[in-house]
């Protein structure tokens, strides 16, 4: 390992090349918590120069890189960048706007200089001149934004080639425009320069402008490491990253797969890697008080699939080492890219419900009911060469389990070490339809059972599902599944579109005190109500006016007493009387749930329980139950 300290024009005047490999990230400084600073250390030193101080340098930090041996006579040499890339491509941007600003300032004798630090001479003995040419190359994702601020030959030709980023006077937009980061950096750098060139305070345009570049190539100061035939790269990086907030778990994966990719790294990051790098996979996802880039939920899952262990997503990369080292046939880079990407296409279509395959359908279904302890678990089956009906078959039994669980108020804490269980027997079995739902069936106790049909008839009749069991969203996704399940052939529209922009109703409302009488046509007060309702668990002393409020109290928020409306109508008719409602959806309605209250005449508890009844029918074919 060799150390050694260079001012900017040292680091980029020789005849090579810096890279950012595969596994770093792309380029993420900006103006408010680094380039500021930087343009203030480097405006000091050119202050200081015009004043004509003794000039010390200023440290900028280190980088460390790793040369790349050469083989034969033509390119230019090469060094990876194993920690540093932000400093050195900032750099290489500032020396970029350096350019433009000595030409608005008609000084361009110095350019000479700055241009042997941003571009390789004797572009005839290189091997790829686009590539070659530039002193600092950038990983994939900078690269084409890169290659078009750096080869801008002035500020006009950044507009012409950004159209988006300007306004019509030309400066850059400050509101609704995401700005290319090599753009922006470029003209951040160009303006100040500009401005304190300009500055006639002390010393004239050409005086200032020699300051300045002094300032840039010679007073700016960093320390170069370059690591030797014995020194591990991956160690390396790992000690200088992997202990920090700085690069995510997935960054760290990244690294130790392509620090053994070889020679085909390129083939590799473009036909099994880079569609990771979509936005799908950076969006951040919360489990519990956890908040994650999908791509670690995903890493994590299809660990958890590939082996059947569960794996600690706060420790995910020392995780996947251990998964990688413990796995024979999968320590090259090729067949750990190929087992993510096996995994990786099922997993996007069970998180998005994208597509006809059965694991989209299953993500359809369960996205709203807590779901993430099932995933792994579906993975496994996706990627078997189980059959569709198959897989089918077993994700409906653990969409019934979910649902009937949620309906008759039984925790879900215990999810994770239920589906862990059945992952791996899966894993150790034969994988089959019939056997898994076995399994599930004999599950017992209150935190494993999967609810037998008599259990889940009485709760879906008789329990308390909203306000109680079910939230909003879960409430519309079964009465879109019941929807769907109650529409023939012939209903014009055999799936019905979604549902999540309707009202859940209660047709007799929650506060129906005033349009709804009890069945003898006894009207009640709020305070009756009120005070009946902690006398709902007595057996004895309660008279008969008190029995009929609980009663009605507790048939409220029953999924009978349920369905969904146009906001429009729900919150005109809250609280109104049955009639009102009905004429309602004949008017406005066009789901078969409600066709069954438009054909009655009263509404009431015994009504409440009969639509129940109607309604647990549909339920009863969607989630059927344990064998």
């Amino acid at each position: 390992m060799d150390s050694r300290t260079f001012t900017v024009q040292q680091i980029f005047q020789d005849r090579r090349q810096y890279r950012v490999p595969f596994y770093q990230r792309p380029y993420v400084w900006n103006r408010d918590d680094q380039w500021g600073r930087l343009w203030e250390d480097i405006r000091d030193k050119a202050d200081t120069r015009l004043q004509g101080g003794k000039a010390f340098p200023h440290f900028m930090g280190a980088v460390v890189l790793e040369p790349q041996k050469k083989i034969g006579l033509l390119g230019v040499e090469r060094h990876h960048i194993i920690d540093g890339q932000q400093r050195l491509t900032t750099l290489q941007y500032v020396l970029t706007a350096l350019v433009h600003a000595l030409r608005s300032a008609k000084n361009e004798k110095l350019l000479p200089l700055i241009d042997a630090c941003l571009s390789n001479s004797n572009p005839e003995t290189m091997e790829e001149v686009a590539v070659e040419s530039f002193k600092l190359w950038p990983t994939f994702r900078d690269r084409k934004q890169y290659e078009q601020a750096m080869t801008a030959g002035s500020l006009e030709d950044l507009r012409l080639r950004f159209p988006a980023s300007f306004t019509q006077t030309g400066s850059l937009r400050k509101i609704g425009v995401m700005h290319p980061p090599a753009l922006e950096a470029i003209v951040f750098f160009h303006d100040q320069m500009v401005e304190w060139v300009n500055d006639n305070t002390e010393g004239d345009a050409a005086t200032r402008s020699m300051a300045l570049a002094s300032a840039v190539l010679t007073d700016l100061s960093i320390v170069c490491i370059s690591l030797g035939d014995d020194d591990d790269a991956q160690v390396i990086f790992e000690t200088l990253n992997g202990h920090g907030a700085e690069l995510h778990a997935t960054d760290l994966i990244r690294n130790f797969i392509f620090m053994r990719a070889g020679t085909n790294a390129d083939d590799l990051y473009n036909n099994l890697w880079s569609q990771f790098e979509a936005p799908l996979w950076s969006e951040a996802q919360s489990r519990g008080r956890l908040n994650r880039p999908r791509l670690e939920w995903f890493v994590q899952t299809a660990v958890q699939a590939q082996t059947g262990d569960e794996i600690d997503v706060g420790r995910l990369y020392a995780g996947y080492r251990r998964f990688v080292d413990g796995t024979v046939g999968l320590h090259g880079a090729g067949s750990q890219l190929e087992m993510l990407n096996r995994y990786g296409e099922h997993y996007k279509a069970l998180v998005t419900g994208a597509g006809n395959a059965p694991i989209a359908a299953f993500g359809r279904s369960v996205a709203v009911w807590d779901a993430s302890p099932t995933h792994a678990l579906a993975l496994r089956v996706a990627a078997s060469s189980l059959s569709q009906i198959e897989q089918q078959e077993i994700f409906g039994c653990i969409e019934s389990y979910l649902v009937r669980r949620a309906v008759c108020g039984l925790s879900r804490k215990n999810y994770n070490k239920v589906f862990a269980q059945q992952l791996r027997r899966l894993i150790e079995s034969d994988l089959n339809a019939a056997s898994f739902r076995k399994a599930l069936t004999a599950l017992t106790g209150d935190a494993s059972r999967w609810p037998g049909d008599e259990e889940f008839r009485r709760q879906w009749l008789d329990g308390g599902t909203y306000p109680g069991r079910l939230d909003a969203p879960k409430l519309r996704t079964v009465f879109h599944r019941l929807e769907t399940e109650i529409r023939t052939e012939k209903t014009e529209e055999p799936i019905p579109l979604a549902l999540d922009s309707l009202d859940i109703d209660h047709i007799l409302p929650q506060s129906w005190y005033t349009y709804w009488t009890l069945a003898d046509g006894t009207k009640v007060s709020i305070d009756e109500a009120q005070a009946a309702a902690p006398l709902r668990y007595l057996t004895e002393g309660v008279d008969a006016k008190t029995q009929s409020i609980l009663k009605r109290l507790d048939a409220v928020p029953r999924i009978g007493n349920l369905t969904l409306v146009h906001y429009g109508v729900n919150r005109a008719l809250q609280n109104h009387g049955f009639e009102a409602k009905r004429r309602a959806l004949f008017e406005h309605s066009n789901l078969q749930l409600n066709r069954g209250l438009m054909q009655c005449t009263a509404w009431d508890e015994s009504a409440i329980e009969v639509r129940g009844e109607e309604l647990l029918k549909a339920a009863l074919r969607i989630w059927p139950g344990p064998v």
